[in-house]
């Protein structure tokens, strides 16, 4: 019975302290953010200070609405409160307790001004009490301010919150931001040259930026140090700049081989110039549009499978209209370059007016997978989920292209026809079908195009125009037939498309890059990798 009563004692004892240190930690933390109300803008960050001082948590979000210009003063008697709307009124919040305070009009409120120094301020002071947050985002979060408006007086703050620190995401993070810190710091030299020393090895912008900074206030002794960390920051950061551009252009190259390989084949077994290949590609894309549809009012739960439905539809709808426009058009102007180009330029302009009708001439919303959405960063590099996956895509169907062509008994069909087409016909090769499945298959595989286009592209009726030239020139560059070559045509003109932009401009790019190829046609007019055969030697 002793015990029992010796436990309640000691609960009662604890439950008493706790409400008397709340009530202290109110009764103490009341005037300090009242004082924010009368404070002039001038000692605003010495008020700020002393908030984060308590390392209360009910700071953050009196920081958060000051620092948003929510933060208002009742004017009868100077207190401050947190506020919502309502109507006419503001319904008050005690920023201590979060409790209802009651309305009041607004012309009895004074909103507790603010500048953009205030807003640095506050910044910086939620950063300090964030640092300790159960929520490794919210940590990150404060770390990553800090980094970026460093603060001599938070240095302590971050020094204690690495110690406590066990995520290796945040340490780093942390680590940097005390780099940053030290700097604008009193800490003796050797312990800013470490500083140096580490910002140099983390090569961001930010470092960059402080060194920079630093430089103009440095002491003599410290500057080479700094010196040499800046020279050691752009030298990296060239490299991956050029790494990017790099990534860049095999991300257009990818684009660029998914729009030209179906036209590699056509033109090269068929010789035919056709126009209409960008609204197979555009065809492909709106098949993606209505399957997503479908599945948003439906299916909603196999959004991340819509793309894995939409292939094999557009191979199908896009073939389909090939293999029609391939026997209802083309198979009577074979012989005929000139008006087979014409006819193809006619069906373009029909196919784009038909879909304008049907879907209107504004874009189409088509979403990205959850799985093809965001970005992950590789060294100095940003990749994104979608551009990653249309390069592997563009390799997977290339591959698929190429199994297809060597291995299967259409591929030697195909070939050929492609090398002589009357030694074919005398062999008993059906060639006017060849050349129909051919046109289909090409046409199919355009659609398949316009599926992966839907995720970086605008889908509208003019979606294929706007890869019909980069298409001829990849084939005509890579060699008219050659899938070997419309890869690296694909690739090398995408890589060269990004190093000549950031000089010439995008457009002046893309002229340059035709200028080039045209001078490289005059000394291999068949292009890098040319077709052997009797007929194409003829």
């Amino acid at each position: 019975m002793y015990r029992i009563l010796q436990i309640l004692f000691v609960a009662l004892c604890l439950v008493i302290s706790a409400h008397v240190v709340g009530s202290r930690a109110a009764e103490d933390l009341g005037p300090l953010i009242d004082q924010l109300g009368s404070a002039k803008l001038s000692d605003m960050d010495d008020h700020i200070t002393a908030l984060a001082e308590t390392g209360d948590a009910k700071v953050v979000p009196v920081l958060e609405a000051l620092g948003e210009g929510e933060l208002y003063q009742r004017k009868s008697d100077g207190k401050v409160f947190l506020v919502k709307a309502q109507g006419a009124d503001l319904l008050l919040v005690d920023p201590v307790t979060g409790a209802d305070a009651g309305a009041a009009p607004k012309a009895a409120m004074q909103k507790v001004k603010v500048n953009n120094a205030v807003r640095r301020a506050v910044r910086s002071a939620l950063g300090g009490l964030t640092l300790f947050s159960d929520d490794t985002s919210a940590r990150i979060k404060a770390a990553q301010s800090m980094l970026q408006t460093p603060n001599a007086d938070a240095l302590e703050a971050i020094e204690t919150a690495i110690a406590a620190e066990k995520d290796g995401t945040v340490r780093k993070v942390l680590d940097e931001a005390r780099a940053v810190t030290l700097l604008v710091s009193d800490r003796p030299d050797d312990q800013k040259r470490q500083a140096i020393a580490l910002l140099a090895e983390g090569n961001g912008r930010n470092g960059l930026a402080v060194l920079t900074s630093a430089l103009a206030t440095a002491d003599a002794s410290l500057k080479p140090d700094i010196e040499a960390a800046i020279a050691r920051i752009e030298q990296t950061q060239a490299f991956w700049s050029a790494g990017q551009n790099i990534w860049y252009g095999l991300s257009l190259g990818s684009v660029l081989l998914l729009a030209a390989i179906g036209l590699a084949i056509t033109f090269g077994v068929m010789g035919i110039i056709n126009m209409a290949h960008g609204e197979m590609v555009m065809l492909g894309a709106y098949t993606t549009f209505l399957v997503q549809e479908v599945v948003r009012n439906s299916y909603p739960d196999l959004f991340d499978w819509s793309l894995a439905i939409a292939l094999p539809l557009a191979f199908l709808v896009t073939g389909a209209v090939g293999l029609a426009i391939e026997r209802g058009v083309i198979r009577f102007l074979y012989g005929r370059p000139l008006e087979t180009l014409l006819a193809t330029w006619g069906i373009s302009l029909i196919l784009q007016q038909a879909v304008r009708s049907i879907f209107g001439p504004t874009n189409r919303e088509v979403g990205n997978p959850s799985w093809m959405s965001g970005a992950f960063e590789f060294g100095g590099l940003t990749i994104t989920w979608n551009r990653l996956w249309i390069i592997v895509f563009a390799l997977a169907v290339f591959a698929a292209l190429l199994f297809l062509l060597k291995r299967t008994s259409m591929g030697l069909k195909m070939r050929a026809v492609t090398q002589n087409r009357r030694m074919a016909s005398s062999m008993g090769i059906r060639t006017p079908w060849v050349d129909a499945l051919t046109f289909a298959l090409g046409s199919g595989i355009a659609g398949m195009a316009g599926v992966a286009l839907s995720q970086i592209d605008n889908v509208s009726p003019n979606l294929g125009q706007g890869y019909i030239i980069d298409s001829f020139m990849v084939v005509v560059f890579g060699g008219v037939g050659n899938l070997w070559g419309t890869l690296v045509g694909a690739f090398s003109l995408g890589i060269l498309n990004k190093f000549l932009e950031p000089y010439a401009g995008a457009v002046l790019g893309k002229i340059l890059v035709l200028v080039l190829i045209i001078l490289f046609i005059q000394k291999k007019p068949r292009g890098l990798f040319a077709l052997k055969g009797r007929a194409v030697e003829a």
